[in-house]
């Protein structure tokens, strides 16, 4: 495989990968998604993850046909990576993207269910302690004898069913040989053996030290030796008691480390201890290189072992970060199907919950849905597209970027948050939020953003919001009318919001008109909003409840005068009568 066969890897980049990996490593770190080896090798992070996504998902990323789309995706993994509890499953949320086949998205689904299934099945204690040797995996540099470490204390707190079934299987016995090992081989740093993995290199160690700061100075050595030697052959004595008792090191040893004949007793110190600070670091090196030898013995034995852990508590990471992102928003099963269809029952907005707000669940679909839905009174596959109007802050944005979300976490393999939800699988998913920018620039983009998708993929989810902020509104009207038209005569489905709806007429028989409702204002003077669309009927901004407010908070009289003033060209009456609501309520 040629590394600049793979997508965004041009010349630059190919060499780098080339000259800090190998081609063959490259190659095998972006087939296998590992995000860790190329940024360890120096490419920045983001590149690697989009090279990854690219990579493994291919042409499924048409999928994310607008800057929007994308921006909901992104958050999405933004989200789910919150959960994650090591930094190599963190890694692995980021890549993950639309899936290419049903069958595919089905796999994935069955795995995070029962992975989330299998999270909750140990008691709270052994949870709490699971995402203890989790961090402690990532503190320890998730390598190979973290990942062995991890597994030993998995094992040790009974953590061997359910999402941690994949340890059960794992041999004990081998994985603590393993791990003394690496720990020795990894210990020392470098090729150095590390202290511990022998005791007799251990030792040797400790008394080449003692010798070496003995022979640095070695008049401290002889003025020791010297004043109770009363010849040549006390003052051997002497030193090779001393050298033993100080350094550990057998009195033989020491004697034959000294010279046959010396100039003077300095000298005779001086090459007793250089001789045996050479014959120690031969003792040591020699030593070393057996010790290594057994240790790298072991973990050729232990190999499969040590691979197995290192699957295991990857694989196990990325599915209890899963398992706990559907766990914290109430994640549920989408049923995918083969009719064009997107319908949620009681969808929640995610950026909303994790916001910590009161949210609405919504009830909303289009297309050949079997869902209960209330206050649908067409049968559902007469209705590709919705035209969704209401009032002002009235949640309509906020539902495109629901089913938005739906749609791609649908198609991710990944449970949604509904209470159901049933999703036909679509080539692309074109959502734009509304943009207040009234020039011909921005319409022009727009509709090179919208339209292509539509007429070249087979199928297609539109999501639009407000056409009237790129246009004038008469102008609007009329690209809304042909966009609700192109959706429809290209079999696609679509929700588009606008306040324009009455401009639309005559409307295709295969779309509908939706509205979202304002119902008065609260003790508060805060809007009170029916998140719940109602189905073929029209919404109303009802300004009289916003002018209500003006006028109810006015503590200045010619301001009050002023909202007084527009209170009558909306209807004064109404905005009395919300007043009195609102005191009522109160």
């Amino acid at each position: 495989m040629r590394l600049d066969e793979y997508w965004s890897v041009g010349p630059k980049t190919r060499q780098f990968l080339t000259e800090s990996l190998g081609v063959e490593a490259a190659a095998e770190a972006i087939e296998s998604g590992d995000v860790r080896t190329l940024v360890d090798a120096g490419l920045p992070h983001g590149r690697a993850t989009r090279i990854l996504r690219h990579a493994n998902a291919g042409a499924a990323l048409d999928l994310l046909a607008t800057p929007d789309t994308r921006d909901v995706y992104n958050e999405l993994l933004e989200l789910v990576s919150e959960h994650a509890v090591t930094a190599d499953a963190r890694d692995r949320v980021r890549i993950l993207t639309p899936l290419a086949t049903r069958a595919a998205m089905v796999d994935r689904l069955d795995t995070v269910l029962a992975a989330r299934d299998g999270w909750t099945a140990p008691s709270e204690h052994r949870r709490e302690r699971a995402l203890d040797i989790f961090e402690s995996y990532d503190d320890a540099g998730g390598d190979r004898r973290a990942a062995v470490e991890a597994v030993l204390a998995a094992r040790g707190a009974g953590l061997d069913s359910g999402v941690f079934a994949p340890l059960a299987d794992l041999d004990v016995d081998a994985l603590e040989s393993a791990l003394a090992a690496l720990a020795g081989l990894s210990g020392g740093g470098g090729d150095r053996v590390g202290e511990g993995a022998d005791d007799r290199l251990d030792a040797l160690r400790e008394q080449l030290g003692a010798v070496e700061d003995m022979a640095a100075t070695p008049g401290d050595v002889l003025s020791a030796v010297q004043s109770g030697a009363r010849g040549t052959a006390e003052l051997r004595e002497a030193l090779a008691r001393t050298v033993a008792d100080r350094a550990g090191v057998d009195l033989a040893r020491v004697r034959e480390s000294m010279p046959g004949e010396a100039v003077d007793a300095r000298s005779f110190v001086e090459g007793t201890l250089r001789t045996l600070t050479s014959d120690l670091r031969t003792a040591v090196t020699e030593r070393e290189a057996a010790v290594a030898d057994r240790l790298s013995g072991v973990l050729a034995e232990t190999e499969s072992e040590v691979e197995g852990a290192v699957t295991a508590v990857g694989d196990i990471g990325f599915e209890v970060s899963l398992a706990r992102f559907a766990l914290a928003f109430d994640l549920t099963r989408p049923d995918l199907v083969e009719r064009r269809v997107t319908g949620v029952v009681g969808a929640r907005n995610l950026a909303l919950v994790d916001a910590g707000g009161s949210v609405q669940p919504v009830t909303y679909a289009v297309g050949d849905h079997d869902l209960s839905v209330p206050g649908a009174n067409r049968p559902p596959e007469a209705d590709r597209v919705a035209v969704l109007t209401g009032a002002n802050s009235g949640g309509k944005t906020t539902l495109l970027e629901t089913l938005c979300q739906v749609q791609l976490l649908a198609q991710m393999g990944l449970p949604v948050p509904a209470d159901q939800a049933e999703i036909g699988v679509v080539d692309t998913v074109v959502f734009h939020r509304r943009h207040a920018s009234f020039n011909a620039g921005v319409l022009e983009s727009t509709l090179q953003t919208v339209v292509p998708p539509v007429t070249t993929a087979e199928r297609t989810l539109m999501l639009v919001d407000e056409f009237e902020g790129i246009t004038e509104p008469g102008r609007a009207a009329d690209l809304l009318h042909g966009l609700v038209t192109l959706t429809v005569d290209s079999d696609a489905l679509g929700v588009c919001v606008t306040h324009l709806a009455d401009d639309l007429e005559p409307l295709s028989d295969r779309a509908r008109v939706d509205g979202i409702f304002a119902e008065g204002l609260t003790s508060d003077l805060d809007l009170e909003v029916d998140y719940q669309p109602r189905f073929s009927t029209v919404g109303r901004s009802t300004p009289e409840f916003i002018v209500s407010r003006l006028v109810a908070n006015s503590t200045d009289r010619a301001e009050r005068s002023g909202y007084e003033h527009l209170a009558e060209s909306v209807g004064e009456r109404a905005v009395q009568r919300t007043l009195a609501d609102a005191r009522w309520s109160s």
